[in-house]
């Protein structure tokens, strides 16, 4: 019994070796190699999940504008202008009787962009006012407002609300037409996914998905 006993405390004395110290190590080092990349996998994934709830937001604003303006997308710049007061213009302000400026909805949980989109007050791209300027856009709505600009009884300010019309029944005429093609878009490559670089985007019918804009692909 005596000799059993001393086996049994001197196990329980011996501690690790160093081979078994550094067997435990590597074992920890592979678990870490595959659990932060899952880790920070599932955390972009999880912030575009909550990036595309927010255009879905951001396109019940735009849906009940719509409902108030004739159905005619709101025309406006593609981005704020960032200045020393604050955000300027865009669609921020445009909703600003649908979505209030400061509402989260406005910024992608993946932007930390303080000095860039951030200082416009949004993530977010919105196509249809950079479409406006399209050439062909742009020729159609002069053609248009011809009448308008020769008479003499319409001042600037009627001019311009009268500008921004045509533009818009133009603008959503080619959106009904091309289902696929965003109206919001990240405006900036936030959410990798494999070797591709789409951005979260949100349609005219208020689904949402992945965009490249370069190809003009939609990916659900």
């Amino acid at each position: 019994m005596p000799v059993r006993y001393n086996s049994v405390v001197l196990m329980r004395n011996r501690g690790f070796t160093l081979a078994e110290l550094l067997v435990t190590i590597g074992i920890i080092s592979v678990l870490m190699a595959i659990l932060i990349p899952t880790a920070r996998l599932f955390q972009a994934e999880s912030r575009s999940v909550a990036c595309q709830n927010h255009l879905r937001q951001l396109w019940i604003g735009i849906d009940t504008y719509r409902n108030n303006n004739r159905e005619i997308l709101p025309m406006c710049e593609f981005i704020p202008v960032a200045s020393a007061e604050g955000p300027q213009g865009g669609l921020p302000a445009l909703l600003k009787g649908y979505i209030e400026t400061d509402c989260e909805c406005w910024r992608c949980g993946a932007d930390f962009d303080e000095e860039g989109s951030l200082s416009t007050g949004t993530s977010y791209m919105y196509l249809p006012g950079l479409m406006r300027y399209t050439p062909q856009v742009q020729i159609a709505v002069q053609q248009a407002m011809l009448p308008n600009i020769l008479n003499p009884s319409i001042g600037p300010t009627m001019l311009e609300k009268l500008k921004r019309e045509a533009e818009g029944k133009l603008v959503t005429r080619f959106y009904e037409n091309s289902p696929d093609f965003a109206i919001l878009i990240d405006s900036q490559d936030r959410h990798k996914i494999g070797d591709r670089n789409p951005k979260n985007a949100v349609y005219l019918d208020g689904r949402t998905g992945h965009f490249i804009l370069e190809s003009n692909e939609a990916v659900d």
